[in-house]
């Protein structure tokens, strides 16, 4: 089962948070069709917050076709967004441990190595599609 957490410097709203967390648990396979996720209570009761804030979330999902509210059961996955390209993620995940070993290595803390992640991938996004 899919266990959230919020990141209160992010900026993103804890709701947003929620829903990205779930897609991407869907695109790398991590929560399969029929799956149940957290109730409600349970993600209150894990990450503090107002339960408006979980079911604005799930009624996001469930607008998106993703999950589906079952009355007195739960919220299921009803959709995945993993695709043919989830046999790579184990051996790029792997690369990618290395890389973060030798950024901490290199003297980088979470920050440094998120903000250098980003540009480097907006710059390749960009590269791409020129």
């Amino acid at each position: 089962m899919i266990e959230f957490h919020l990141d209160t410097r992010s900026g993103v709203p804890p709701y947003q948070q929620i829903v990205r967390q779930v897609r991407h648990a869907l695109r790398l396979g991590l929560v399969k069709e029929g799956d149940r996720l957290p109730t409600v209570k349970e993600v209150v009761g894990t990450l503090a917050v107002n339960p408006n804030t979980v079911l604005k979330a799930y009624r996001e999902l469930e607008h998106e076709g993703l999950v589906a509210a079952r009355p007195g059961l739960g919220t299921f996955v009803t959709a995945t967004l993993a695709d043919a390209s989830l046999a790579a993620h184990g051996p790029l995940r792997e690369e990618l441990r290395r890389w973060l070993a030798k950024a901490r290595l290199a003297g980088l803390d979470d920050e440094s190595i998120e903000a250098l992640f980003h540009a480097t991938f907006q710059a390749a996004s960009r590269e791409a599609s020129a």
